[in-house]
């Protein structure tokens, strides 16, 4: 994990944040990628708020939880991370290089598109 950056949206890199979910660590994984999007790769147990949703949804997650938020690239995914931080979700992550990171370093199955 790095030090939040200039947003003060702090990121986890796959590789770590997969190292994590094998130990068990209780993290939720937030996918704020478009639902036709899912068709193509999805991480397993990943909660679905689509970007233009998260305004109206994000009272389904807990501010108490460990959430990386997850995209294609980082960059939604760290758009999304910076408006739940400013929202008092201090526990919020954003998965540098998305899955497009995740399939490199991680589960070269999971398709890059």
């Amino acid at each position: 994990m790095s030090d939040p950056n200039h947003d003060g949206v702090p990121e986890i890199d796959a590789r770590t944040l997969a190292e994590r979910l094998r130990r068990g660590e209780r993290i939720v994984l937030l996918d704020c990628r478009e639902p036709q999007e899912l068709q193509i790769a999805r991480l397993d147990g990943a909660v679905h708020i689509p970007l233009n949703e998260i305004t109206v949804r994000f009272t389904e997650l807990d501010p108490d939880d460990e959430i990386v938020v997850v995209c294609r690239t980082g960059r939604r995914s760290y758009s999304v991370a910076a408006w739940l931080r400013e929202r008092g979700f201090d526990r919020v992550w954003n998965l540098a290089g998305g899955l497009h990171a995740w399939s490199d370093e991680v589960d070269g199955n999971i398709p890059k598109y």
